[in-house]
């Protein structure tokens, strides 16, 4: 427990340096159980003087990413399908009837916004046109409704212990096994979450 407190603290002195943090992760606090973000893992996308915007990205909404794509009449020609395994996840409680795409970087995309080496955003729909095909990112994650902070918000949340911030990576952004996603990246910090009280760094 003592090792567990330790990673913590440095964990908490990361993140309140004031640095930017698109391109992090947020993992919530046991806190927020039995809140909107209980056991939830935020995608930033966007974080700057005005605020911050970020997608949920461990939360699936009970939708295939196939079905979704037929609904919109975006499914690919059969000669030229490839096989579609992946879950429409739930984004956050702003706007939850609109999409948005994080995918791997290609060129070709003018309407995808760059927020990393390895990721970028859009809203729009000629990725989401182009997935089961051969133009397909190799990467990607379809998301409805996003998370939203205003001025200064974000930065209060993370200094009232509310959120935990570590660097995102392709393997964490990109995961396999999204419904287990929060405690993978919170035993990369160093411990189990579920050992942390939600008052240390108050005392």
């Amino acid at each position: 427990m003592d090792e567990s407190k330790t990673n913590l603290k440095e964990a908490q002195k990361s993140r309140l340096k004031g640095d930017n943090l698109q391109g992090y992760l947020l993992i919530a606090m046991p806190s927020l159980e039995e809140t909107f973000f209980e056991r939830s893992v935020i995608y930033v996308c966007e974080h700057d003087e005005k605020g911050a915007m970020g997608l949920i990205i461990n939360r699936p909404i009970g939708i295939e990413l196939e079905d979704l794509l037929e609904q919109m009449g975006l499914n690919p020609p059969p000669e030229t399908a490839f096989y579609i395994n992946s879950q429409v996840l739930v984004g956050g409680p702003v706007s939850p009837d609109r999409g948005f795409v994080l995918h791997s970087p290609q060129s070709n995309w003018l309407n995808s916004h760059q927020i990393s080496e390895y990721c970028m955003l859009t809203s729009s729909r000629d990725v989401l046109s182009s997935i089961g095909t051969a133009k397909s990112p190799t990467d990607y994650i379809v998301a409805l409704g996003y998370a939203g902070w205003g001025k200064d918000q974000l930065e209060q949340e993370l200094a009232d212990n509310t959120w935990l911030t570590i660097k995102a990576t392709p393997e964490l952004l990109y995961s396999k096994d999204p419904e287990h996603l929060w405690d993978i990246a919170s035993k990369q910090l160093g411990f189990d979450m579920w050992q942390i009280s939600s008052q240390i760094g108050h005392a």
